[in-house]
């Protein structure tokens, strides 16, 4: 087939409510792999809704899959957490032994090299989610951490696929590291930490003094609270204008008042992230973490100790949380898509915009995945 009638025969033409960031209209978008055309119709259907695909900056996991288990681990978790709307995301390693961080890491490189995933989300890198973290805030992570050094840096950065890191502030040498990080692009989280608010604030404003981006990872969780006298990492991050602010929105790991006081005090910088484990999408039962034995109970995965193990969220749920939490769906919609987006510096997706990839996710009234949409290929089956 020549390459005119290739293009031709991937072209698709969808009509519904658009989801836009001033508001919902009635119209339709026009793609191949990228978007093409995105016209306001009246006549357009008024129980579909089209949006942006959904980004997810923090997913170790889903469908029996881990982004640990290497190659194939990642090849599953994409696939499933498509099937849920999310168009794009980042494969989050644990903390493990160096050299088994450092092969998730070639894992994730060989999937990219490779084309990606047929049938799931796109692989833009990977998220270093420890070993740079606090060994008295580890969470359900294994106690595997290490220090920041530079030759680790310099290793992790050698890969050439991690796009976010998460560190905890505190540590010998995180200053220097999260300096080395910025500046070769990477997303700098703060997150696993016993860092008081002081430490937050001048790490957060060294990333920002030589232009690179910041954000909480999983915000309020292995970080401590807020309170008047000790505002602590979550104030920190909180009160800085530029720091994005993943949250965990399963209604488990954040109370939906927290969550509203983020989006008060970050507008259009709540990241939603699942930060799912392998368990996502396969119902209640065993699974495990990190080589750890985790129990799913009603949604809620929780170690041997009882601590949370991660989630099984999907990113649908968390929008439909957040429109139940009383924010619009336009917002909503940007927590999915152009904050992630805008966190990675990815500036090729995240809205409904002639020339940015087709990456969208289709609604039907209840905010239930009829079809998505990975670089104008269709991820589900057509049911016709």
């Amino acid at each position: 087939m020549p390459p005119s009638s290739l293009a031709e025969s991937a072209r698709h033409t969808l009509r519904g409510q658009l989801v836009l960031p001033g508001g919902v209209v009635s119209g339709e978008v026009s793609f191949g792999p990228t978007l093409e055309a995105v016209t306001p119709r009246p006549e357009a259907p008024a129980d579909v809704f089209i949006l942006p695909g959904f980004v997810d900056t923090h997913v170790h996991g889903g469908g029996g899959g881990d982004t640990m288990d290497g190659p194939a681990g990642v090849r599953t978790l994409a696939r499933l957490h498509a099937r849920h709307g999310t168009t794009t995301l980042l494969p989050t390693t644990i903390t493990h032994p160096w050299d088994r961080v450092l092969a998730a890491l070639a894992g994730v490189r060989e999937v990219m090299d490779a084309g990606g995933v047929a049938g799931g989300a796109d692989i833009a890198g990977a998220h270093l989610e420890g070993p740079f973290i606090s060994p008295g805030r580890l969470g359900a992570q294994p106690p595997n951490t290490v220090l920041p050094t530079p030759d680790l840096v310099a290793e992790v950065l050698a890969t050439g696929v991690v796009r976010a890191v998460t560190l905890a502030p505190e540590l010998p040498g995180a200053t220097g590291a999260a300096l080395t990080f910025a500046q070769a692009g990477v997303r700098v989280g703060i997150g696993h930490t016993r860092a008081d608010a002081e430490t937050v604030t001048a790490l957060l404003g060294a990333v920002h003094a030589v232009g690179g981006r910041s954000c909480a990872t999983h915000l309020f969780n292995a970080m401590g609270g807020i309170e008047g006298r000790d505002p602590g990492p979550p104030g920190a991050l909180l009160a800085d204008p530029h720091a994005y602010q993943e949250v965990i929105l399963d209604l488990i790991h954040v109370h939906p008042t927290s969550f509203r006081l983020a989006h008060a005090a970050a507008p259009g910088r709540v990241v939603l992230v699942t930060d799912a484990m392998r368990a996502a999408g396969l119902g209640d039962g065993p699974s495990e973490l990190g080589g750890q034995p985790v129990t799913v109970q009603d949604g809620r995965a929780t170690l041997e100790n009882g601590s949370l193990a991660g989630s099984v969220l999907t990113l649908d749920v968390a929008l439909r949380n957040a429109v139940q939490s009383g924010v619009p769906l336009p917002e909503a919609s940007r927590m999915l898509s152009a904050a992630p987006a805008a966190s990675l510096g990815l500036t090729d997706r995240g809205r409904l915009e002639a020339g940015l990839r087709a990456d969208l996710t289709v609604l039907d009234r209840e905010l239930n995945v009829l079809q998505v949409y990975v670089a104008g290929l269709p991820v589900l089956e057509d049911p016709s």
